[in-house]
């Protein structure tokens, strides 16, 4: 019988060992998170304020499971975006496995929500619960963006909690790259959801 790995017991190392996976060094690499983003209309920062008191007001009562996180911040994050517009469709709770030829193990997760575009996979994101540290998140959406089957084109990720944001790129060329964007918090007193949406429009802009 094949052995399998739950995804949330892969960590970073085990990614570099088993398929080669490298941090990119170079800032050029992911520059899409931190360059030329979108101006945001006075209308979708009126949207992003209120999803941001609407957030930190239901966090004070706890638990906050993760599909209150989807629903509150996930889905409307998205709608303004444009991941909801052609020629985006979306996927939730998509399975993915991938497996390693050297000891014939299979790794098997779950996507939360998973942008298509032309049937390819382009926006891959993990959605946790807000008392969820993205650390354990990362290498979980890095397992399904290297299961991704498209070669040459680069594979991009968000993982949240609702209070925090990461973005991830992926390319897959003769070796396994991928970056890091900074991470955006709610907890600061300006509103990090500005700079999430105009990372979320840069990547509709580019994907579409």
């Amino acid at each position: 019988m094949v052995p399998i790995i739950q995804d949330q017991n892969i960590g970073i190392a085990y990614l570099e060992e088993r398929f080669g996976l490298q941090l990119a060094e170079e800032e050029t690499f992911f520059a899409e998170w931190g360059e030329n983003l979108p101006e945001l209309t006075d209308l979708e920062k009126q949207d992003l304020d209120r999803i941001k008191n609407n957030f930190l007001r239901l966090v004070k009562y706890p638990p906050l499971s993760e599909e209150t996180v989807k629903l509150v911040v996930l889905s409307p994050l998205l709608d303004l975006a444009g991941f909801y517009d052609e020629p985006f469709f979306i996927r939730s709770e998509q399975s993915i496995e991938i497996s390693t030829e050297d000891e014939g193990k299979i790794i098997r997760g779950r996507i939360d929500v998973l942008v298509v575009q032309q049937q390819l996979s382009l926006l891959i994101i993990g959605s946790k619960k807000s008392s969820w540290s993205l650390l354990a998140a990362i290498p979980q959406a890095l397992t399904y963006m290297i299961a991704n089957p498209e070669q040459n084109k680069p594979v991009f990720g968000l993982v949240m909690n609702g209070n925090d944001f990461i973005f991830i790129k992926l390319i897959k060329n003769s070796q396994l790259e991928y970056a890091l964007s900074d991470q955006f918090t709610l907890w600061k007193r300006e509103n990090e959801l500005y700079k999430v949406l105009g990372i979320l429009k840069k990547l509709s802009q580019i994907l579409s």
